[in-house]
């Protein structure tokens, strides 16, 4: 284990912002991670687990404790099939999400197609059961190898104890800083046909034949490069976390409230069956009706001028700056729509 003392975090991270660690380990293996949990406790040290980066917002300060940086290689495929036809693929946490996707989509393996683009690595994808244009990683997910951090011991979880949700899981809600992911177990399903739910999927190969999955994954990164979610260096609305709210799930009291709040301003409320089946509404139509135009600025941090629900840096912003912009959001929405938005990213730090 290499022990690295006030490493800057804010390079490790999508949105570029975010003071030193005190200390920190990057583990290679499920050994060094055990070692820097030792070491962690041994010094009574806060502990904080980074993987890819792309999720979260780190505080000005930075971090007083540890920051134990998850790089575990490898994308092992296993012989054979399981029960139902599909093949189980274990990858280290510290792989590239992207990567993964690519190799499998190359292969003809469906399930995970419609995730392509999306930054971070696999150790992340269950935290928050990663999901876009109609997929999630549940779907996918077998079982999640960990480390537990009440014994410092591996544990093999399943898919069902998980708990996994809209953008939840029990290592983000009743479990949160138990478990660090060391490996991730999927099943993808061989010469699967692509999902195609999505509108602005379904839109961009209208008329066309049927896409296959490495057309679909070329699609996605289009349309995800088009709304500045796509990572391009040099790239200013791609200096940010990703969504940083979530679609909102709605009671059907709470939905009609909205529809009732909508029709008062002579407007209707979007329809979108990939979200509707869950539910849910869109996030960014209410941050737009809520006058947050796309580009609007309020100081060094601001929105995408591509897509309304990214809070980008647009040149040396604080986290303080940017929760402030995530404050006022929150507010006006509230105030004109009766929905509070909950954010996406981690909080470290603050």
């Amino acid at each position: 284990m290499l022990l690295l003392e006030n490493i800057p975090l804010a390079p490790l991270t999508t949105l570029k912002i975010g003071g030193p660690a005190r200390h920190f380990v990057e583990a290679k293996s499920t050994g060094e991670a055990q070692e820097a949990v030792a070491f962690a406790r041994s010094r009574d040290l806060s502990l904080f687990v980074l993987g890819g980066g792309s999720n979260l917002l780190i505080a000005d300060a930075g971090w007083p404790g540890l920051v134990l940086k998850i790089s575990i290689p490898g994308i092992d495929q296993r012989p054979g099939h399981n029960e139902d036809g599909r093949v189980l693929f274990d990858v280290g946490a510290g792989e590239s999400w992207d990567k993964f996707v690519s190799r499998t989509v190359m292969n003809r393996y469906a399930g995970i197609e419609c995730l392509s683009g999306i930054p971070g690595s696999v150790g992340g994808t269950p935290v928050q059961n990663v999901g876009a244009y109609g997929q999630e990683v549940s779907e996918t997910i077998t079982s999640v190898q960990v480390l537990d951090l009440k014994d410092n011991q591996v544990r093999e979880l399943c898919r069902e104890a998980c708990e996994f949700g809209y953008r939840s899981s029990i290592f983000n809600t009743t479990e949160r800083g138990r478990f660090i992911a060391l490996r991730v177990t999927y099943a993808l399903t061989p010469d699967g046909a692509p999902r195609m739910v999505y509108a602005d999927l379904k839109r961009h190969f209208e008329g066309r034949e049927p896409p296959n999955l490495a057309e679909t994954r070329e699609a996605v990164r289009h349309i995800r490069a088009l709304k500045g979610m796509l990572i391009v260096p040099g790239d200013p609305d791609c200096q940010s976390a990703g969504s940083f709210f979530k679609n909102p799930v709605l009671s059907e009291e709470q939905h009609d409230d909205l529809k009732r709040r909508a029709a008062a301003r002579g407007l209707t409320l979007p329809s979108y069956p990939a979200l509707e089946a869950g539910k849910k509404v869109s996030a960014a139509w209410l941050v737009e009706g809520s006058g947050f135009a796309r580009g609007y600025g309020f100081g060094r941090a601001g929105i995408s001028t591509r897509h309304a629900l990214a809070l980008v840096n647009r040149g040396n912003a604080t986290a303080t700056e940017v929760l402030a912009l995530k404050d006022q959001i929150q507010q006006r929405v509230h105030e004109i729509w009766g929905v509070r938005l909950e954010m996406e990213p981690v909080l470290v730090g603050l």
